[in-house]
């Protein structure tokens, strides 16, 4: 993805935070002596979704950590030979 494609997305997923933002707020006036619980949900979400908007608008360019291409094989290791383990317990 493209740098001004990236911008573009991040500022769209912004507008659409500070409009639900704005949308909790005016609800929070209408509800206020009708439905109070209600209204302090809505608050709420008013206080709380800037901080919200802005973490997600920031979250953008970063790429997630991809494994190495090349990878360093484990050492292996020799089986031992089950006839060799039955004589050494032999001879004790």
């Amino acid at each position: 993805m493209g740098l001004a494609e990236d911008v573009r997305g991040r500022q769209r997923r912004y507008v659409i935070s500070m409009t639900v933002r704005t949308l909790s707020v005016v609800a929070t006036v209408v509800l206020w002596n009708v439905e109070r619980h209600v209204a302090m949900v809505t608050l709420a979400a008013g206080v709380l979704l800037p901080y919200i908007a802005v973490v997600i608008a920031n979250a953008g360019r970063e790429s997630t950590p991809s494994l190495p291409s090349h990878f360093v094989p484990a050492p292996v290791r020799p089986a031992l030979d089950p006839g060799k383990l039955n004589k050494s317990s032999d001879q004790s």
